[in-house]
């Protein structure tokens, strides 16, 4: 029977040089609601007719991003590489906008607060919506999954 979700997510921390204080809370909350709830569905059909669980474990070499797709067991099925080329400028403004966030939750009002999160979600929308797209065909996911494995997809890009 058909599980497609995803059980658990390992980044590739290889990848991940330094995080503050906030990004590693960010990456914790993502980590903790994609496993909660999501829909994830890898499109090729494997021999035995498995479709989940899925473990997931996430990596970033030279600009591409690695989607290691394994088996409830651990057991590898498939990896997917996705360029990332695309992505460059979302999770450009995706870090701008959450610095100016993380500013504005120490030193500024509510109603500023409530405009620079509105602009960060915005900006997370729109890189969400461009996964779901880039994804099409190879894996399907639902839009508050692409939200928080985008997030992963940023935390793998924080070089300090």
């Amino acid at each position: 029977m058909a599980d497609p979700r995803i059980i658990d997510v390992e980044l590739d921390e290889r990848t991940i040089l330094w995080r503050s204080a906030d990004i590693e809370q960010e990456r914790r909350i993502a980590i903790f609601d994609l496993v909660e709830g999501n829909h994830f569905a890898p499109q090729r059909v494997h021999p035995d007719g498995y479709a989940g669980p899925y473990r997931v474990a996430l990596s970033v070499e030279e600009g591409r991003l690695g989607i290691h797709i394994k088996r409830e067991d651990g057991t590898p099925l498939e990896t997917l590489v996705l360029g990332l080329a695309r992505f460059r400028r979302p999770i450009r403004d995706y870090f701008a906008i959450c610095d100016s966030y993380f500013q504005a939750i120490r030193q500024s009002t509510p109603q500023q607060i409530e405009t620079v999160d509105m602009a960060r979600r915005a900006v997370h929308n729109d890189a969400a919506e461009l996964l779901v797209e880039r994804l099409a065909g190879k894996i399907e996911v639902d839009f508050d999954t692409a939200r928080r494995l985008f997030t992963l997809i940023c935390v793998l890009h924080i070089k300090g």
